[in-house]
């Protein structure tokens, strides 16, 4: 058992030697949630993001009864330290984080720096045991909106009727409107393109190649070199809202910065009525 680290972020050394610390609780999640049963670390209880973290009927965050319910059952008391680690870069494991930063947890909230990937690339330890730990009384506060984006609020900044950074993380492929989603993924979309005036940061230029964080003065360059500097509230987006989330970690959690993400990102706004597009390629509509 050692000292919690100050930030958002533990190391695989540090989560390693904290398996059995009962103040510790470790959560996967992942984007295929059958990878969780294979194998997973000793201990970590499975977020399923398509039915945990979400409402089933309304396209919504799970309600506060819900989360509060899955918490209770995984052992989570106010004074534990959650550590949050999932596959493919850790993208539905930020979600995760945001998700449960919206319930008032943030600042008990750890990302595992590199997730899934790193850890099984150092081979540390994996098994396939569900854990049942003794269930908890947690209480969650009401969902603080300010780290929420919602379409009006995009749009306001597009418009600029609100002063912002819209900070597109897709690919720049995506955020030109040559593609209208990652190739082998279903697109659920009928425009292709941007938000007006949003910046493309790709996700994957704050990591590095092991799936860690790249240093902070990094991250804080990086962005401002796009005119992101933490002057102004910031809103993130891509595709359904999962690797936004990562980028929002980085400068939220990690810079510090005024932040929220756009959950609906591009699956609404590309499909809304009346906003403005912009397509850097001619290929607007589907199809054409």
């Amino acid at each position: 058992m050692s000292t919690i680290p100050e930030g958002p972020l533990v190391t695989a050394d540090w989560t390693a030697a904290n398996l059995e610390n009962p103040k510790v609780r470790i959560f996967e999640v992942s984007v295929d949630p059958q990878v969780y049963a294979a194998a997973h670390i000793p201990g970590a209880v499975n977020l399923d993001w398509h039915v945990d973290l979400v409402d089933t009927v309304n396209r919504d965050i799970a309600s506060r009864e819900k989360l509060e319910a899955k918490l209770r059952a995984a052992g989570v008391e106010r004074d534990s330290t959650i550590v949050i680690y999932g596959d493919h870069n850790n993208w539905f494991a930020a979600w995760g984080a945001w998700v449960l930063d919206v319930y008032g947890l943030g600042a008990q909230v750890k990302l595992l720096d590199g997730g899934r990937k790193l850890w099984e690339a150092r081979g540390l330890p994996l098994n396939a045991e569900v854990p049942a730990p003794k269930p908890s009384a947690i209480t969650l506060s009401s969902r603080n909106e300010k780290l929420r984006a919602r379409l009006v609020d995009v749009l306001a900044v597009a418009e600029g009727r609100t002063a912002g950074n819209l900070v597109d993380i897709r690919s720049p492929d995506e955020y030109s409107g040559k593609i209208f989603a990652p190739e082998g993924v279903k697109e659920l979309s009928i425009r292709a393109g941007h938000v007006p005036g949003a910046v493309n940061v790709p996700w994957a230029t704050i990591v590095n190649e092991d799936g860690t964080f790249k240093s902070v003065d990094e991250i804080r360059r990086i962005y401002a070199d796009k005119g992101v500097d933490g002057s102004k509230p910031v809103i993130t987006y891509c595709r359904i809202g999962e690797r936004s989330s990562h980028s929002w970690f980085a400068l939220k959690r990690i810079l510090g910065y005024e932040v929220r993400n756009y959950d609906g990102s591009w699956t609404e706004y590309g499909n809304a009525v009346g906003v403005p597009v912009q397509n850097d390629t001619g290929t607007v509509w589907l199809g054409k």
